[in-house]
């Protein structure tokens, strides 16, 4: 999909707050109310605007223990490798994975209450993942950055 300079702003001004009225949303990117919401609903279902959620606070919710795992696997194979990415989908203590490169095969984001919980996590869900051949586990000491919106500023037109 090609994104104008009016999509740009959508997508600028939705990252900031996603509980935008489009009344507000077409104000601040300077629309008409009825083109604005068409164009949002493109978005949407173009796939370039996936879903809308409240990012919460990890410490308030009981979750101040982030972890960052790195992964190596035992085979490269297509089978091993689905097993593995959906035995990691199923696990909700992973906000985030990634297949990488480097040292380790995947990199997963892991969040839970405290070191306690995560030893459990991790010898009684993650050591039987299959395929599984080496761990290592990185933990977080302090956040100083938290995930924020996309660079949109390389986008043609922008």
């Amino acid at each position: 999909m090609k994104l104008d300079a009016f999509d740009r702003k959508i997508l600028a001004a939705l990252q900031r707050d996603g509980r935008l009225s489009n009344v507000q949303l077409a104000e601040e990117i300077g629309l008409s109310p009825s083109p604005c919401l068409r164009r949002v609903r493109m978005l949407e279902e173009a796939g370039v605007i996936r879903g809308y959620q409240a990012v919460l606070d990890r410490d308030e919710v009981g979750l101040g223990l982030t972890i960052f795992v790195g992964i190596k696997v035992e085979r490269h194979n297509d089978e091993q490798a689905d097993a593995f990415r959906q035995a990691v989908t199923a696990l909700p203590e992973v906000i985030s994975a990634f297949l990488v490169s480097g040292e380790s095969d995947f990199l997963l984001q892991v969040v839970v209450p405290d070191l306690r919980a995560y030893d459990r996590f991790l010898t009684g869900r993650l050591l039987k993942l299959p395929g599984v051949s080496d761990i290592r586990s990185n933990f977080a000491i302090h956040t100083v950055k938290t995930p924020g919106p996309l660079p949109l500023g390389h986008l043609p037109g922008a």
